[in-house]
């Protein structure tokens, strides 16, 4: 799964600053040889002058703080209300390979006002991404990507070299944070920049990818945490088989979801027709190779399989449905092409590769482990987010930062949500990774739809800020009641949006 666009029509598109010289010395993650953190010089950010954006020296490898270092991009957006401020809030939006700089340029539009009143909300982008040091691969390699959907042993094979020769391309593109990106190293920074702050504890958001972020660091600094929500939950601990049938269940949920959706939406066009027979004629069309986009590009079973899991981000219902009318009418709007340049950030052989160690060893483990998503997932060939991180994957080293249950000790009560109808971070993970933290966590459900859950509804609002200002927390397994998402509504809007494909 390299550089993706999960998009249909045009509905869908799911400043030079210098290091202070003064540093403290501080003591290292256990185990580790002490390291100095230096101070943040903040000027006013380029994009966004009132916000502050500085970089913080970082060590590449945490095992060798004498050794190479970067810098790591972090903006400050400084509490509105600052005699009512109550510390420092991390945020993270996902990814893998998102941008919390970026995130905190909008985040008076996505945080209540009661958060950006009394936080200075912190963004950061992780090692490998944007402005810290990104990961990049040549354009001229990544151009030559083969399907991610092999038919026959030698394109499999074919897939595999593909693999060793992009990865050995970008770890000479990036240098050495190549082989230090993983989410684990992550949490060494996000302390780092605790301690470069002068905070004794923080606070921290971080939404789908970024619940990684939260999770590690939980483990690692507990202690260091005030109050902690993590929305939309990965689940560091599944296998290969287990995490592509749980992402396939979401997908095929995803579709079921929109199937009602139509069934009770007289704006729907499918509404008072079959779509699941509409669907299924559609599907047999696309592997007959019948259905193409207006340039002539075959639309195949598992490309309308990713616009179904794009399309639940939102959910982005209506839009979804104009579009698939397009297609069996035969007059397809036009799809976002992915554009060229000499190389492109390409973070996720980096990061994901490096927490995941989802490897396929045979042919034959694919065709078994490709048979299983289409009898879980029929209507969506299987999930593209779970297939694409598998097969991204393929033919590289097992990982340095591998899935495991997680242990979190020393933390005070964290804020675990999630909604029921995911299609990227399934309902299932955040239920399993809440079984294995339930000492430590609190489990919130939103029994509706889409990608992130802080203000779904009134309820999610509620719960979320009471937590983050006052420490308050309902009870572990509350629910929040679904709201209808508007039926025209599209998934362009305003609003910062949550980084993905997690």
């Amino acid at each position: 799964m390299q550089p993706m666009v999960r998009v249909f029509g045009a509905a869908l598109a799911s400043s030079a600053l210098i290091l202070g010289s003064s540093s403290l010395a501080f003591a290292a993650p256990e185990g580790q040889p002490e390291y100095k953190v230096g101070a943040i010089d903040w000027k006013p950010c380029a994009e966004v002058p009132t916000i502050d954006c500085g970089f913080l020296e970082l060590p590449i490898d945490y095992a060798k703080p004498n050794g190479e270092k970067f810098q790591l991009a972090v903006s400050r957006r400084k509490a509105n209300d600052q005699s009512k401020r109550i510390g420092a809030m991390v945020i993270n939006p996902g990814g893998p390979g998102g941008s919390g700089v970026d995130f905190s340029f909008g985040a008076d539009r996505y945080f209540s006002k009661d958060i950006v009143d009394k936080f200075d909300v912190i963004g950061f982008d992780p090692r490998g991404v944007a402005r810290s040091q990104p990961i990049k691969c040549s354009a001229e390699v990544l151009q030559r990507q083969p399907s991610d959907y092999p038919t026959t042993k030698a394109e499999f094979d074919k897939l595999v070299e593909f693999n060793k020769e992009l990865r050995a391309d970008c770890r000479k593109v990036s240098g050495a944070i190549f082989d230090h990106a993983s989410t684990r190293d992550v949490a060494n920074d996000i302390d780092s920049i605790r301690r470069a702050l002068g905070e004794k504890k923080i606070n921290y958001y971080g939404v789908s990818y970024g619940t990684i972020m939260g999770q590690h660091y939980a483990e690692q600094y507990g202690r260091n945490i005030r109050a902690m929500i993590i929305d939309s939950n990965m689940d560091h601990s599944l296998g290969t088989w287990r995490f592509l049938e749980t992402e396939a269940r979401g997908a095929e949920d995803t579709f079921n979801e929109w199937v009602k959706w139509s069934d009770r939406t007289p704006s729907s066009p499918f509404y008072g027709k079959d779509l699941r027979k509409i669907w299924k004629d559609l599907l047999a069309k696309a592997d007959r190779g019948e259905v193409k986009d207006p340039q002539g590009n075959v639309i195949t079973g598992q490309r309308l399989g990713a616009f179904v899991v794009s399309m639940g981000y939102g959910p982005a219902w209506k839009p979804f449905a104009d579009f698939i009318a397009t297609l069996v009418q035969g007059t397809p709007a036009s799809v976002t092409a992915f554009a060229a340049g000499e190389t492109f950030e390409n973070p996720f052989a980096g990061i994901f590769c490096n927490d995941y160690n989802l490897r396929v060893s045979s042919w034959g483990e694919y065709q078994a482990l490709y048979a299983m998503e289409n009898r879980v997932a029929p209507n969506t060939r299987g999930s593209s987010l779970g297939h694409g991180a598998m097969m991204g994957c393929v033919g590289f080293p097992k990982a340095t930062n591998p899935q495991r249950p997680l242990n979190i000790k020393h933390a005070p009560k964290i804020l675990m949500t999630n909604a029921k109808h995911d299609p990227a971070t399934v309902y299932e993970w955040a239920v399993n990774a809440h079984r294995q933290s339930r000492d430590t966590t609190v489990f919130v459900t939103y029994e509706g739809w889409g990608h992130g859950v802080y203000d779904r509804s009134e309820c999610t609002l509620k719960i979320n800020d009471e937590y983050m200002v006052s420490l308050k927390l309902p009870r572990s397994g509350t629910s929040c009641a679904a709201v209808e998402p508007p039926a025209e509504a599209s998934i362009l809007s305003a609003k910062p949006k949550i980084a993905g494909p997690f």
